[in-house]
């Protein structure tokens, strides 16, 4: 293959998505989705929901289209948006945000981590410190900007650092802490000595945090709490959350980004020559989102809750040792039990579909390489499809007993 340069290399390095001849390689979830596809296994590997959004908000979005809402945007978005957001962690955090100037519409939340990356990365000596497993993305961002990225590991069942570990990552080369809570891919919710923690360490070092909150709606034991909303992190923390897992929405690629204004004007200057702008009439339609009564919000993570209930029990019964989420749409079990001589969790799931039926993401997808070892019989479940979707996936699984 012809030596081709450039930053497509870095990046995808960084995410793991090169051979080991150097070619460009599938990712897992590519190679998942397809074996469902293949197999008509029920696919329960990637994060996105079978299920519409709220009729409000979708309704919005048509009356917006229909009502001319179809060029450029403003580049930080629509006022209205704007607007919504900052109500929005006003009402649910007590954060007050000035609309015009703390807060970034993104082409969704996975643009605002490139953006916010890009922006605030200095050059090779800069290092971004990460909880393991985490988003490919993150990986993939990081390499782009030229960063070393540091991971914590995350320890199953419970999914927590070992907080002496997380103070040995964060030096004074730390540039960013990016924190994702509630945490995908294993559904752990950060406790509040962990969230201290955090907030000390980058006063400590002078670092940035960087939190990606895209599950803020999807707790299911105690109200999510923002790291910003902690003493001392509001002039250092950036937040970037996005409507696609609130409101089942992740088509429409809206997210935001908000914090103090200099970090926000640093994000939008490299934003504005990523996508520049991005889902006209679809901005208005998740500002009336934002707006729902409570019982929306606490209807969506109620609901989502059976699911997981559901999805565990069979899991459980099937003979998986399962990490019980508090957030999120995931669930990690332990294919220990099924596995046999070098085989892996990767090796199980390619497996998977002909003994139940059923699709599933390996943990090492999630995990760089010094860290597999620990990772190795880990499996993702994804539990956003509707109710009768995982009933059948739970009397599938049910069945490897």
């Amino acid at each position: 293959m012809r030596d081709i340069p450039g930053a497509w290399r870095r990046t995808a390095q960084g995410a793991g998505l090169l051979d080991a001849g150097g070619a460009p390689a599938p990712t897992i979830f590519a190679e998942m989705t397809a074996l469902a596809v293949r197999t008509g296994a029920i696919n329960l590997g990637q994060g996105f929901t079978d299920e519409d959004g709220p009729e409000e908000v979708l309704r919005a979005a048509r009356a917006a289209i229909a009502g001319g809402a179809n060029q450029y945007a403003p580049g930080r978005g629509v006022p209205a948006l704007l607007d919504a957001i900052a109500a929005h962690q006003q009402r649910f955090y007590g954060l007050t945000l000035d609309p015009a100037r703390e807060v970034l519409v993104t082409a969704g939340a996975t643009e605002a981590l490139a953006a916010t990356i890009l922006a605030l990365i200095d050059g090779p000596d800069d290092e971004i410190v990460v909880f393991e497993p985490y988003y490919d993305a993150y990986a993939a961002s990081a390499a782009l900007a030229g960063a070393r990225l540091v991971p914590v590991p995350l320890r199953f069942p419970d999914f927590q650092p070992d907080l002496d570990r997380l103070a040995t990552a964060v030096t004074d080369r730390t540039r960013l802490i990016l924190v994702n809570d509630p945490h995908n891919p294993t559904g752990a919710v950060f406790s509040a000595e962990v969230r201290a923690e955090i907030v000390r360490l980058a006063d400590q070092h002078d670092a940035i945090i960087v939190t990606d909150e895209v599950y803020e709606h999807l707790v299911f034991d105690e109200p999510h709490v923002p790291i910003a909303t902690l003493p001392g992190a509001t002039e250092r923390t950036l937040t970037i959350s996005s409507a696609g897992k609130t409101f089942s929405t992740t088509g429409w690629k809206i997210g935001w980004v908000s914090g103090p204004a200099d970090l926000v004007d640093a994000v939008l200057a490299v934003k504005q020559f990523l996508t520049y702008t991005n889902g006209t009439p679809f901005q208005p339609a998740i500002a009336a989102g934002l707006a729902l009564p409570a019982a929306f919000f606490t209807g969506i993570a109620a609901a989502l809750r059976d699911k997981r209930d559901l999805l565990g029990d069979g899991l459980s019964a099937a003979g998986f040792e399962v990490s019980v989420a508090a957030g999120s749409y995931f669930t990690v079990a332990d294919a220990a039990p099924f596995l046999q001589g070098a085989e892996d969790a990767a090796d199980f799931c390619r497996t998977l579909p002909a003994r139940a039926g059923v699709v599933a993401i390996p943990l090492t997808a999630f995990v760089s390489e010094p860290h597999r070892e620990q990772y190795r019989s880990l499996v993702r479940f994804a539990a956003c499809k509707r109710l009768e979707v995982i009933a059948e996936a739970s009397a599938r699984l049910r069945t490897l007993a």
